[in-house]
């Protein structure tokens, strides 16, 4: 079996946050299929880190649930450092709320989509967002998570 490093660092005071084994095993899920071994780091951060960051690097004013920053070694270098994500912990306790979702399972979600965006995934285009979306419901019903894409029902 391939193992993965995950380097977890929580600058958040939500005290909603999953646990290590929780993140670790969402990026493991997502990773399964490679049989390299990856490094990259998962930062939890609040809304001020996110807006600033969501500014610098999409001049977009505003926190978001997630940003995907792919690592890149310089030629000649052998590296395993997929990269980093930063995930806003309110966004992603608002976002769950507002949708109806049970928190960890966002998380998981937010978590997998992320590791698939270092992975080269993307979502500009029709079928770029189809496929990515097929892969991100595959890999959470491993979890037993429902299809996040589909519409909450009534109650």
């Amino acid at each position: 079996m391939v193992e993965h490093f995950l380097d977890i660092q929580s600058a958040s005071n939500s005290s909603q946050l999953p646990t290590a084994a929780s993140l670790q095993l969402w990026v493991k899920t997502a990773l399964a299929s490679f049989n390299t071994p990856f490094e990259l780091v998962l930062r939890i951060v609040d809304i001020e880190e996110m807006s600033e960051l969501n500014q610098t690097y999409r001049q977009k004013s505003g926190p978001t649930n997630i940003l995907s920053f792919p690592f890149e070694a310089p030629e000649g270098i052998e590296m395993n450092h997929l990269g980093d994500l930063v995930v806003c912990a309110p966004v992603v306790e608002r976002e769950a709320s507002e949708q109806g979702k049970a928190l960890l399972d966002h998380w998981a979600h937010i978590t997998i989509h992320g590791v698939l965006h270092l992975l080269g995934y993307d979502h500009i285009d029709d079928s770029e967002a189809e496929e990515m979306e097929n892969l991100e419901i595959t890999l959470l019903q491993q979890l037993q998570i429902n299809n996040p894409y589909q519409e909450q029902e009534e109650l």
